[in-house]
């Protein structure tokens, strides 16, 4: 790249905000993985459950959501909740399509989330469970004071591949008419379509500047919370 190509590059990125529409697919990966995990935990659950009536519902939707694409279940969010069924999750416009992107980023990794959980729960020692039913407890009981503890402890891993997942997934937002990183580089390369290779260069090392720290994070506290055996 000449002097004259990144003067081109710097001029553009002067007129386009990046790191506004890098803050929300943060955003987003934020709102929706608090979401997805607490709903992946009661779908994990379900999936361990004695009731068989749970365990079918749970691996349904399991094997529903994690075959269906997400742009479907955000273009289902924007076009179905929104415009067919009239669904309003905010008064405000641009809030309101966040928020519809934020669930459907949640309820398709919500899927994704049960099984790294339920990849835990293998980790677990049998012994455990039989234990926690000697001791009188209920099902309820046992999951959340014995296996899920130690279920989270053994997921780390999987459930850090689910958030660099949805960071790097938080991009098909733009389907669902929100701002982020991946409409603003189509416009970018619409208006500037000279410094294309320069505007990828941007974007890409961008997410190598949030993914990268992600993935380091959650193998050192993999390896610090792993249980001996």
């Amino acid at each position: 790249m000449d002097e004259g190509y990144l003067a081109r590059l710097g001029t553009l990125l002067e007129q386009y905000d990046v790191p506004a529409a890098f803050w929300v697919n943060i955003q987003l990966t934020f709102w929706a993985g608090l979401l997805a995990l607490a709903l992946g935990t009661v779908l994990a659950v379900m999936r361990i459950s004695p009731v068989a009536s749970l365990r079918a519902l749970g691996a349904g939707y399991v094997t529903v959501l994690r075959n269906t694409p997400l742009t479907i279940i955000l273009v289902f969010c924007t076009l179905g909740l929104w415009g067919q069924l009239g669904v309003t999750l905010s008064s405000d416009f641009t809030s309101n399509f966040f928020r519809l992107a934020v669930l459907g980023l949640a309820v398709y990794h919500a899927a994704f989330v049960c099984e790294a959980l339920r990849s835990g729960v293998n980790t677990v020692p049998v012994g455990q469970a039989e234990a926690a039913r000697a001791l009188g407890l209920r099902f309820s009981q046992s999951a959340r004071l014995v296996i899920l503890p130690q279920a989270f402890r053994g997921a780390v891993a999987p459930l850090g591949n689910v958030l660099i997942a949805l960071i790097k997934n938080s991009t098909v937002a733009a389907v669902a008419s929100v701002a982020e990183t991946s409409g603003l580089m189509r416009q970018m390369i619409e208006f500037r379509p000279d410094v294309v290779l320069g505007i990828f260069l941007v974007f890409a090392l961008g997410y190598v500047v949030v993914v990268v720290p992600v993935g380091l994070a959650t193998t050192a506290l993999s390896r610090r919370l792993a249980v001996a055996r």
